[in-house]
């Protein structure tokens, strides 16, 4: 019987988990060593300068959230960048912005929360001390990481529709630069060894003074002189005013089962949103992907995203209406649109697309303690300070630059996210750990592996892995292996749909089932990662 489990986008991370959970470590132990690792070996996607959800469930113990955000700067003011705006990508996630100040450089991070988060994990629920945790990153920052595909394919992504192609963030920059680029100035290629020696010391600093050397200490006194020098929003007040957040889950219930999911900024109001609508259909006997199933579950994603852009926010600073959003009235008026065939509206300024780069780890164990934690850059904001190797977020991207809207720029606030870690319980025991990177999409994603397991009842592998859809504007977007006869039969109803050339798109979702026959893992084959059981 597999008594532990872990599943990652990358090898090394979802390894690390279970080599602690072997020496004896925790859940959490686990999935904080893992995490490390992600910070090192996908630099691009998360770091110890991003942001994320963590949902913990520790069998007997406390089931709770971590929730840890970046906030936008004291400096920010609510209309800095209106004159600046160009169009807002075509999902709602962000907004492109001429000189792309908000995409990359100095101006486009918001706090960095994940150092903060994970020491703080470590000390509440954890066995392990915080160096500990951190020796598997530090080694593969000292002795190297080779470099997988999809690093590498992020690294050579182009522009797309106004964004900065992401080699930018690895060259423009010269300290970044000296870190991804070889001699000849070429960016490591796929096998090659990249060594991060900066990083590997600025983890080995954290091991020996803490965390809080990284937000009131010595680093932060660096990391404050470099944005003070180059015109960065971030300040040591900033850093000391880094704070996370617990919260209690958001619960609803979806046929027979309790789901436990992240409140606002995080997306879990979406997931639950579409749930409380799909519950009203009997999905599996219009059977998975047929072109009823799809247009019914893209229906209520389209919805779903409507509100999100419309009222939802950081609870700090926007009324959410929750009580209403997850109603019975509110769910069976919105099933009732789609089966008279009405189309959701989701209006955009402009077009364009976003940026779906975050990691995402999840690990379990028998006795039923999870963790499903997301965590992110955003997709990177280019900028190292000078010797310390690791990269910032760019998640000023995301705010909306016109002033009095849910998701406008102010200080102090946190951009609305669809880092949406759920656990899906049946009775008081988990039974489905889910989790994605894939910025806007996560939630969509998210959704379809739960209704996999749930109304179809896939094992972990099979529902991250069977064909997905998404929609997250008025466009239904296809991966390459649904069936052309369903497009034809979505285009008969008057949907404009997207075919992508890909087999498996993002998000990249991962998760972990437990049933009495012990626990299966699934990674999603979109990626370079695995789920690994002992």
């Amino acid at each position: 019987m597999t008594r532990f489990m872990a599943s990652a986008p990358q090898p090394e991370a979802a390894e690390a988990a279970i080599d602690v959970l072997k020496a004896g470590g925790n859940v959490v132990d686990a999935a904080i060593a893992a995490a490390f690792v992600q910070t090192v070996v996908d630099p691009q996607m998360c770091g110890i300068a991003g942001f994320g959800s963590m949902h913990l469930h520790l069998s007997g113990g406390p089931h709770l959230l971590i929730d840890f955000h970046g906030r936008a700067p004291l400096a920010t003011t609510a209309g800095m960048w209106e004159a600046l705006i160009e169009r807002e990508c075509d999902d709602g996630f962000g907004f492109v912005l001429k000189g792309r100040v908000n995409e990359i450089g100095y101006r486009s991070m918001t706090t960095p929360m994940t150092l903060k988060a994970f020491d703080e994990a470590l000390r509440r629920f954890g066995t392990m001390s915080l160096a500990a945790a951190l020796a598997p990153a530090i080694a593969y920052a000292e002795e190297g990481f080779m470099v997988r595909p999809a690093v590498h394919s992020f690294w050579m992504r182009g522009e797309d529709n106004g964004r900065v192609a992401r080699i930018h963030g690895l060259v423009d920059h010269p300290e970044t630069r000296r870190i991804y680029a070889k001699a000849d100035g070429a960016i490591h290629g796929v096998g090659d060894i990249l060594r991060n020696p900066d990083m590997g010391k600025t983890l080995r600093r954290i091991a020996a003074e803490g965390a809080e050397d990284f937000y009131t200490g010595a680093i932060a006194r660096e990391i404050a002189a470099d944005m003070a020098a180059n015109g960065g929003l971030l300040s040591m007040e900033d850093l000391a005013a880094c704070a996370t957040e617990e919260t209690s889950p958001l619960w609803l219930e979806y046929r027979g089962h309790r789901v436990a999911t992240n409140r606002p900024p995080g997306g879990g109001l979406v997931v639950a949103l579409m749930l409380r609508i799909l519950e009203r259909f009997d999905l599996r006997a219009m059977g998975h992907n047929s072109p009823d199933y799809i247009a019914t579950v893209a229906e209520a994603m389209k919805i779903a995203t409507a509100e999100k852009d419309a009222r939802m926010g950081d609870p700090r600073f926007v009324t959410i209406p929750e009580e209403e959003l997850l109603s019975d009235s509110y769910a069976d008026a919105a099933a009732a649109r789609i089966r008279a065939g009405e189309k959701a509206a989701v209006p955009r300024l402009g077009g364009g697309h976003e940026s779906r780069e975050t990691t995402h780890i999840c690990v379990a164990d028998a006795a039923g303690n999870a963790v499903s934690m997301t965590h992110s850059l955003g997709s990177s904001s280019g900028v190292v300070t000078p010797g310390l190797g690791f990269m910032y977020n760019n998640c000023m991207m995301v705010f909306d630059p016109r002033p009095g809207r849910a998701g406008s720029l102010a200080p102090g606030k946190a951009r609305f996210s669809a880092l949406s870690p759920t656990i899906v319980f049946r009775g008081e025991r988990p039974f489905f750990l889910v989790g994605a990177p894939g910025g806007t999409t996560i939630t969509m994603g998210n959704l379809q592996a739960i209704l996999n397991a749930v109304d179809f009842g896939m094992d972990a592998q099979e529902a991250v892995s069977a064909p997905r859809f998404t929609a997250t504007s008025e466009t239904i977007e296809l991966t390459n292996r649904i069936l052309r006869s369903t497009e034809r039969a979505l285009k008969a109803r008057g949907y404009p749909v997207k075919r992508h050339p890909f087999s498996h798109m993002m998000p990249l979702v991962h998760a972990i089932r437990l049933t009495e026959a012990g626990l299966d893992g699934g990674a999603d084959p979109a990626a370079d990662g695995m789920a690994v059981g002992a």
